[in-house]
């Protein structure tokens, strides 16, 4: 039996976020190029100057492990990442469905449209798609913005 939680993210959980932001970026965004030659050291970088400092940070554990996380600065999902082990075992729909309890008037995100899963996942679970565009620097691949609205789910 495993032991499952989703609890804010403590200093300690630094290393295990990262690995799962790492690996779960280097198996989806295949489509990627800087994804696929960013390196484990680099992505530590990024998350502690980038992702930290502006965002509040949700881990989902597993038997004491970092299994996935939720980024967000406000009502916007900054990132939402599961570690490709954990994939397909509803880790998205418990981070999506703890977002919309700390956000219950709505919720907003971006992912890329080549993120075929990601997007399913977005729409199964209310969020409409409001505008595509281009992705900022350095990516600069086709995306899509998502909204979720409680009066618009069914």
């Amino acid at each position: 039996m495993s032991d499952e939680s989703i609890r804010r993210y403590q200093d300690q959980d630094e290393l295990g976020v990262t690995n799962v932001w790492y690996r779960s970026g280097k198996a989806a965004y295949q489509f990627l190029p800087d994804w696929q030659t960013l390196t484990l050291e680099q992505a530590h970088l990024i998350f502690r100057e980038l992702i930290l400092p502006h965002c509040k940070i949700w881990v989902g554990i597993d038997n004491n492990n970092v299994v996935a996380f939720l980024a967000m600065k406000d009502s916007y999902i900054d990132r939402m990442f599961v570690d490709p082990d954990e994939w397909r075992k509803g880790w998205g729909t418990r981070l999506l469905l703890f977002a919309k309890s700390l956000h219950p008037a709505g919720l907003e995100l971006h992912t890329h449209q080549q993120n075929h899963p990601a997007c399913a996942l977005y729409a199964k679970h209310g969020f409409k798609a409001i505008r595509f565009g281009i992705s900022p620097a350095p990516e600069n691949v086709p995306d899509v913005e998502y909204h979720w609205r409680p009066s618009e789910s069914s």
